[in-house]
């Protein structure tokens, strides 16, 4: 094994892969053909979870590490954020979690990024 399919199942290990993979959109066909084989999604996942780990910047990804161009990363980062993927392993994750009785819903936090506070209270 090489020391980028480490690094892959290392930031993408089969369990979360296996969660994300039928989440991912699938990708449009190129009608033209030919170009660059398509860098592999779990690649690119691997990457972008490194990055949000890490906290670097998009510049500062260790691309070379997972086999794929900081561009292939970001690109498929705004695609995938696009098409609401992060939003979905989010809720997928939680419900496996709640299947296994690993959430104790009893305690529950709101956080004020995810909740629009008003400045004046409640709309009447």
């Amino acid at each position: 094994m090489s020391d980028v399919d480490d690094m892959i199942r290392t930031w993408a290990p089969d369990d979360f892969w296996q969660a994300a993979q039928p989440l991912i959109p699938v990708a449009a066909a190129r009608p033209q053909g030919g170009g660059n084989r398509r860098a592999d999604d779990r690649a690119v996942l691997a990457a972008i979870v490194y990055l949000v780990q890490a906290g670097c910047s998009w510049r500062k990804l260790p691309a070379a590490l997972f086999g794929v161009s900081r561009a292939t990363a970001h690109r498929r980062f705004t695609q995938w954020t696009r098409s609401g993927l992060w939003e979905q392993l989010h809720q997928q994750f939680l419900h496996r979690l709640n299947v296994i009785t690993e959430i104790d819903w009893s305690r529950a936090v709101v956080d004020s990024i995810a909740v629009r506070a008003t400045k004046r209270g409640s709309p009447a």
